[in-house]
């Protein structure tokens, strides 16, 4: 399916009862202190961080290629009284009114992107949207398989209206070739008789360093440093979460 279509429908309602974790938005508060702002969130999903860091004061709009996702975030805009700017629009086709001091993805977003080509699309526009002497941050990882002994397994939660909401991991397929992994997700939702269930392919998509900064340069971008979340440099080898920061060349 069309990434930009996975987070949809009963996919984006599962998604805050049932997520693991939230992003903490330290790293990119500091991110934006130091860059400066106006700022903006590719992949801002249904609100974190987006929303802490608008409650701070800081001058960050949104953009994420799911509407139904971005319904979720105005709904807990309005309940909080957090006044936001948001976009629907996709990573590799911006085209957004001005341009910023800072640009970042919370987390790896960005190796939702499935191939290369989307990769350098997605990098174009962030030059293309990048205030003169900006900084973009984009945070990678390369996934590992998941373990034999957790497909299958079911992460549940109870909805507000009493219904029974269950995620699974049913199957995956690795390739190292295309640098993709691909896991069938399952998700359900069962009141009474009344039942759900959708299965969709999560793509993730990663990158080796050197890959990486091939194409931030062809897109006009140059990875002026790598740290882990917490701002330290990183050995070159390693493959766990990673914060590539960009500049226009």
């Amino acid at each position: 399916m069309d990434p930009a279509d996975f987070y949809t429908g009963i996919v984006a309602e599962l998604y805050a009862p049932l997520k693991s974790f939230s992003q903490d938005p330290e790293p990119y508060a500091a991110f934006i202190q130091r860059a400066g702002v106006p700022a903006l969130e590719l992949g801002c999903g249904d609100g974190d961080p987006l929303l802490e860091l608008r409650r701070r004061g800081l001058d960050v709009d949104g953009v994420d290629s799911s509407a139904d996702m971005l319904e979720r975030l105005g709904r807990r805009a309005d309940e909080q009284g957090i006044a936001t700017t948001v976009f629907h629009q996709r990573m590799e086709a911006l085209d957004l009114p001005r341009r910023y001091r800072a640009i970042f993805l919370a987390g790896p977003t960005f190796n939702l992107l499935p191939d290369d080509d989307a990769a350098l699309a997605a990098l174009r526009g962030v030059r293309a949207h990048l205030a003169e002497g900006g900084t973009a941050l984009v945070p990678l990882f390369t996934p590992t398989p998941t373990p034999a002994e957790q497909l299958g397994g079911v992460r549940t939660a109870v909805a507000p209206d009493g219904a029974e909401l269950r995620f699974s991991v049913v199957a995956e397929q690795r390739d190292e070739t295309a640098r993709t992994q691909t896991t069938l997700l399952r998700y359900e939702r069962h009141l009474g008789s009344d039942s759900s269930v959708v299965d969709r392919p999560w793509v993730l998509h990663w990158y080796t360093r050197d890959r990486f900064e091939k194409l931030a340069t062809t897109a006009g971008l140059t990875v002026t440093t790598v740290t882990d979340p917490d701002g330290k440099p990183t050995p070159a080898a390693d493959t766990d979460l990673l914060h590539f920061w960009l500049q226009a060349t």
